[in-house]
Formats: structure tokens, sequence, C-alpha cells
């Protein structure tokens, strides 16, 4: 088994072999082959770059969302917030002057290889492995995928002062780029599989998820993180050095998330006016505690309404699941399953519930919880992740110890129960949102490029952005 020349000791590293495939013949994980095109700091334009420190221009930044396209609906299988981030993220870039480039997985035949979604923004989508393949495969086609976006920057002449990778499938590709290109590597995992096999033992985790993670963590040069308690878990179950793990809460559109006339938001939904409605936003997918929820919502005393938005026609066994578990709880004329939404019409949603409910077992950060907040729309949610930073129990909702459907339970019905109590934690929760805004996120993460890169040399797009 080759040793990866980059790891804390010498140690087997799953790293290599791939590195070696997505290479196409590199002698190790960090020397390209003779023949391929290096991009040393020599070759660089000498016009500096924005991001270097008092420089004016601007970066040129390879994004990496390899398993899930910005483009994604959030709330289908594999997206949901980090489709999110990527997208409002690099936009917000894209204003402030920088030039970047997303890079993705195709899942679609007949949509265009390279796709302008903003100024200064492209996404850019390269084949690897089957347009259907499942997210648990997608380890052994990293790299084709890489080997596609290097041939697609040469014939391009796109050249990178960095790359910034999402997930940890997309930091293995910017592990190999980094090293490819002699360019710093920003990674945010945006969640943790040590974290989440510790809230959820029962549950499988990719065979390499762990090693690959601890590589990553370990070599990035800034780890982003949108939760205090996700640093606090890098430093202590990952060993990454706190001065290179940045806190960035993520943001929400307040001007999209903003609070609705409820009647309204009703009617145009179809909802009944005077009937209680809990809601829940969000993937189909066991962390999120939708076990948890039903059977909460099997105590209300009160006829409420459970109205779960999310998941499509591939998470039918799961939903099914769920259904005939609310036929057991006695509660499934009283449970509405509904595909997820295009992005632009959960303030609708949101508006027309008394509560929104966010049962996850484990979250990075939370972000159904903030638009909700956004809307005006009290929280319940559990104690666990970023949502105990980003709910504020008694101020902009409730939150309650993990896997406890009594004290979920609970804390709805008092919500349901007192509209005066409802209408205060909404009015606070809308404050606190306003204070989580994307602009602000992209600032931050312009000062982390800043100081990785520092006073070096870049290569400014000479004749804008493409």
């Amino acid at each position: 088994m080759p040793i990866c020349p980059w790891a804390c000791s010498p140690r087997p590293c799953w790293w290599s072999m791939l590195s070696r495939r997505a290479s196409g013949g590199w002698t190790s994980c960090a020397e390209p082959s003779r023949t391929s095109t290096t991009w040393g700091r020599e070759t660089w334009s000498s016009t500096a770059c924005g991001c270097g420190e008092g420089n004016g221009g601007v970066c040129r930044i390879a994004v990496i969302s390899y398993h899930t396209s910005p483009l994604a609906m959030p709330g289908t299988r594999h997206s949901g917030g980090l489709n999110v981030y990527v997208r409002t993220v690099t936009q917000e870039l894209g204003r402030r002057g920088h030039c970047l480039d997303i890079f993705t997985r195709r899942t679609d035949p007949h949509s265009p290889q390279v796709q302008h979604l903003a100024p200064n923004v492209r996404l850019v989508q390269l084949a690897a492995g089957p347009l259907d393949a499942e997210k648990e495969d997608l380890y052994a086609y990293l790299p084709e995928f890489v080997r596609r976006l290097v041939a697609f920057a040469d014939a391009d002449g796109a050249r990178y002062d960095l790359v910034h990778s999402h997930y940890w499938l997309s930091g293995w590709a910017g592990q190999v780029l980094k090293q490819r290109w002699g360019v710093p590597h920003v990674i945010m995992f945006h969640t943790l599989g040590e974290v989440k096999l510790r809230a959820r033992p029962e549950e499988r985790e990719h065979p390499h998820r762990l090693a690959a993670e601890r590589e990553i963590a370990a070599s990035a040069d800034r780890v982003v993180c949108p939760s205090q308690g996700e640093k606090e878990a890098l430093v202590r179950l990952y060993g990454v050095p706190g001065g290179r793990v940045h806190v960035v809460p993520c943001g929400v559109d307040t001007a999209l998330f903003s609070p609705r006339d409820r009647v309204q938001a009703r009617a145009q939904l179809g909802l009944a006016v005077d009937s209680p409605v809990v809601l829940f936003v969000g993937r189909l997918e066991p962390f999120k505690g939708l076990d948890l929820l039903l059977r909460a919502h099997a105590r209300l005393s009160l006829p409420a309404l459970l109205l779960i938005v999310g998941g499509d026609q591939r998470d039918e066994a799961l939903r099914e699941r769920l259904r005939n578990l609310a036929r057991r709880l006695g509660t499934a004329e009283r449970v509405t399953f509904l595909d997820a939404v295009p992005h632009e019409r959960l303030p609708l949603y949101y508006g027309a519930a008394d509560v929104c409910a966010v049962p996850s077992h484990y979250e990075s950060f939370g972000l159904a919880a903030l638009e909700s907040m956004a809307c005006g729309t009290p929280v319940v949610a559990c104690r666990v992740g970023g949502l105990q930073e980003v709910v504020r129990d008694g101020v902009t909702g409730f939150l309650v110890p993990r896997s406890s459907p009594d004290q979920f339970a609970a804390r709805l019905e008092q919500l349901l129960r007192d509209p005066s109590l409802r209408d205060s934690l909404g009015r606070r929760a809308r404050l606190v949102a306003l204070g989580y805004q994307w602009a602000q996120v992209a600032e931050r993460v312009e000062a982390i490029y800043r100081e990785v890169l520092g006073p070096r040399r870049l290569v400014t797009a000479h004749g804008g952005c493409r």
C-alpha cells in the first residue's frame, strides 16, 4: 500500500492509490507527471489579486460540489442546506468581483456543460460515473471527475488561485487539486461522519469517510464550519488546530423569507384556517428525526396537522415506513407528506405553519430553523449541533433533549395552545434572523481567502471572468 506523502505520519494511505488514478500516473499525491500542466506560482500572472493583502483585483476560485449541484432542489435526496450555501455564497462572492467556477457531477444528459448562474459565476458539470449513480457509489468515480476537471481547466485556459470544496467527497478532489496546482485548499464539511455516528451509532457511513475526513482536515489550509460546536468537534475528534478552523454561520435571504399573512398563506396552500399546523421541512433521512416527530405528534391533545415537506419519488420506501409508523400511532389521517417544493415557495409554508419542528439527531447548523425564524414562525428543535446556536431557547423557540418525544410534544403543545406566546417568539425570531445575512457570510469567507492567500501574486483574470 502506498504511503501518502503529506500524511501526518508514515502510514498506509487510501488516498494515494486514488490520487494516481486521478492524475493519470503521478508518482505521488503531490507530484504531477512531467507531461502535465503545472500551475506553480512561477507560471502565474504577476498581477495581484484582491484576496491578497492590500490588493484591489479579483480572485479566481474553483468551487467543488461533487455529489450535488447547487441547482438541485433543497429537500430532495442529497440536497439541502449545502446546495443553498454553495449557490448563494458564490453569487455573493461574484458580486464582490471574484470569478468562480462551481464544478459538480453531471446528472442530467440534457443540461449544458457550462451555465452562467450569476455575474462572474459559472456552473461546470462533468461526467463521472452513471448519471443515476447513488451517493454511496460516488467515491469510486472521484478520479474520473478530477481528470475531467483538470482537462476542462486546461482546455478553457482557466487558472485558479484557490480551491474551496464542500463535503468530504469534494474535499478529496480539492486535496488532489491543491497538490497538482500548488494552490491553497479551503474545506467546508457541512456534516462530519464521526459526529453523525456518535448521534446515531446504528447508522452506517461510507467505509472511507472517516479516514478521508481526517486526512482532509489535517492537510487543508483552512476549515470553515457553521457553528462553534462543529469547530469543537473538529478540534476534539479530528485533531485540527483551532487556528485553522473558522466559524462562519450560514445566512438567510430575509427578503424572500419574511413574515406572511397566515390566513392568506393557508388559503393558497388549501389548508384549513382554524386547524393547528406543525411543519417539517427537509430531506427524508433517518438522522432528521422524523420518527421522533411522529411520536411527539401522536402525544398532542390537539388535532394538529403535521405537514412534512421534503423528499421525492426516490424516497418512497422511507416515506412508506413513516406512513406505517403514523398508522400504528393512529395519526395517519393527520399527517400529510408533500414532495420538496422550490426554495422560493418555502416561505409560504413557513408562513402557514404555527410552529416549525426540527427534530434532527444531528445538524451542523440548521438552515430550516433559521428560515422559519426569518418568516416569524417559532421553532421547536432538538438540542444538538448547530441548532443550539441558531435557536435561542425561550426566545425564538424551544430546545428539547434529543430523542425525547414527550418533551418535544410538550413544547409543541405549549406553542399551539398559546397564540400570544407564538407571536412573541415569532417576532423575536425574525429580529434574530435579520442578523444572519448572506452578504456577511461572503464577506467573512472572503476574509478567510485573504488570510490563507496572503500577499502572494495570483492569476487575476486579465479579461474579466469568463
